[in-house]
């Protein structure tokens, strides 16, 4: 098969060297020159991907694989075009921002021809691909969706980082605007991927059609969704073990020994781009979910939280150095997307304090440009917070930030016997347990 990847981001990339991977011709498209220059150089254009630079390696110099920023070298004459484009959330309105799906949609819609699948991978809120894309590409692209071309919604279900492994672990969910276009939509996928075999599935592991477009968008906004509300859940039952003498980690540990119990674990904050994004994406498809904005409202409120804790161990915080430890959304992920950092900065500034921060995976130029002033290990602190659980973070002590007088772990990367003579704090455990 001719295959064009729309967007090749994080996602988007792997997925093209997967489909090319199995024997097919893939172009990707991307609208930043030097993504297109190094992936047709064969060299990954952000790091961390496992497996993914060994197999550009082959596939680039075997033809498989090519990049483009020219619409109209990829969409004509395709088989299936999949569009990995990604979709923003405004943080202060949580209204969706459809600029670049929409830009990327009419540009494919303008070289579409006859005969093509259309899949979206892209998280959307329930209704998106009958309502916005199908009118959208009829009407740049003069074809009838249903005749002329089939669109269908399969949502990625992969986490950056490993990518590959979870394409073959994971079903495949599809659902399309018409059963034609589903019936082709299983055909295309069960040829692009590979699966393993999973006995914990009800049914064979594979791709599985879901019935609709709108079924397998909310298929992807609650499984996401989910982990937002369970957070959010685990997060007001650390509040409140802080208050009461107890330490959450041992409820939740003896509550998950029950097979209906799967609390997930508290922290300082909750992001990425997909689980604090997407509750907001169903949100705006179902703004009565009370239950979904109380969670999102909980997690979104633990950057806060963890700096009230420093303030009531340490003091009054005018004029203190406080280094905040990590400014990826979580440990060994080089990304700042809704990160807690930006919360926990803020909060100590509003404190007066002055707040450095420290992240191995970013230079000092790259921090400033996120606008936060560098902190260096072994420079003079007076007090830290951990924001992202980097494995680089379980081994210090205060030999590592000196003058530190507290610690408050955001993450429990640490212990209290790392931090001898220095107030030691955890989110959800009571600073002396109940009864003593």
């Amino acid at each position: 098969m001719k295959i064009a990847v729309i967007g090749m981001g994080k996602i988007g990339l792997p997925l093209a060297a997967q489909y090319a991977s199995r024997g097919h011709d893939v172009v990707g498209v991307d609208v930043n020159p030097l993504t297109v220059e190094a992936i047709n150089s064969g060299l990954e254009p952000f790091p961390g991907e496992a497996h993914l630079q060994e197999r550009l390696q082959e596939l680039v110099p075997a033809g498989r694989l090519r990049a483009t920023a020219d619409y109209a070298d990829a969409v004509p004459g395709a088989d299936a075009i999949v569009v990995v484009v990604p979709l923003f959330v405004d943080e202060e309105t949580a209204q969706p921002d459809f600029g670049w799906m929409d830009s990327a949609t009419r540009s494919l819609g303008e070289q579409l021809t006859a005969g093509t699948l259309v899949a979206y991978e892209t998280t959307l809120p329930v209704g998106t691909t009958r309502t916005r894309w199908k009118p959208m590409l009829e009407e740049v692209s003069g074809l009838t969706e249903g005749s002329d071309f089939h669109v269908v919604f399969s949502p990625e279900r992969v986490l950056t980082g490993r990518v590959f492994a979870d394409l073959r672990k994971y079903p495949k969910l599809v659902g399309g605007l018409s059963e034609e276009g589903a019936r082709r939509a299983v055909g295309f996928y069960e040829e692009v991927l590979e699966f393993d075999e999973r006995a914990d599935l009800p049914r064979p592991n594979g791709v599985w059609d879901l019935g609709s477009a709108e079924a397998a968008e909310l298929a992807k906004l609650a499984e996401t969704t989910y982990r937002d509300v369970n957070i959010g859940l685990a997060n007001q039952f650390a509040r409140f073990a802080e208050t009461s003498g107890i330490d959450i980690y041992q409820v939740i540990e003896a509550s998950n020994s029950q097979p209906y119990s799967h609390i997930h674990q508290p922290g300082i904050a909750v992001g990425g781009h997909c689980i604090p994004v997407y509750p907001r994406l169903y949100l705006w498809s179902d703004p009565d979910a009370t239950v979904v904005s109380a969670a999102r409202a909980a997690n979104a409120g633990m950057p806060e939280h963890a700096v009230a804790m420093l303030e009531e161990a340490h003091g009054d915080l005018t004029d203190q150095r406080v280094a905040v430890l990590g400014a990826a959304y979580r440990g060994g992920v080089k990304e700042t997307a809704f990160s807690g950092v930006f919360g926990v900065v803020g909060a100590l500034r509003a404190r007066g304090a002055e707040p450095l921060v420290h992240d191995p995976l970013y230079t000092d130029e790259e921090l400033e440009r996120l606008g936060f002033t560098p902190y260096h290990l072994g420079e003079q602190v007076d007090a830290a917070v951990v924001q992202a659980d980097h494995a680089e973070y379980r081994d210090l002590g205060p030999g590592d930030l000196p003058g530190i007088r507290t610690f408050v772990d955001g993450r429990r990367v640490s212990g209290a016997d790392r931090w001898p003579g220095i107030a030691y704090r955890v989110i959800g455990r009571a600073t002396e347990p109940a009864g003593v």
